[in-house]
């Protein structure tokens, strides 16, 4: 049985308005992986240390192969083209138990 992976991002958008048609490509392509989202741009208590999201996204994958997939097809590369220059992303891809 597979574990399921979940992709962790830290979203700052520098044009928010600029944003939208990153947000529609991404969650296009996430629901063609299998993804879903989990945690949308929600708000944040911050209990220790110094991390400070701004916009926090965590999707869920099936498996770790399906979320390389996602990253790297040809659909999300679109959507990452729509954010260049307007945002910066702090993303990592973790395993689940």
């Amino acid at each position: 049985m597979s574990k399921p992976a979940y992709l962790v991002v830290d979203a700052r958008a520098k044009v928010p308005g600029q944003m939208d048609e990153y947000r529609r490509l991404a969650q296009l392509a996430v629901e063609k992986f299998g993804g879903r989202y989990l945690v949308r741009g929600a708000s944040c208590e911050i209990l220790e240390g110094e991390w400070h999201p701004e916009r926090l996204v965590i999707v869920e994958f099936p498996d770790l192969d399906q979320a390389r997939s996602f990253y790297d097809s040809p659909e999300y590369r679109a959507a990452r083209e729509a954010r260049a220059g307007v945002s910066d992303f702090q993303m990592l891809l973790v395993s689940g138990y």
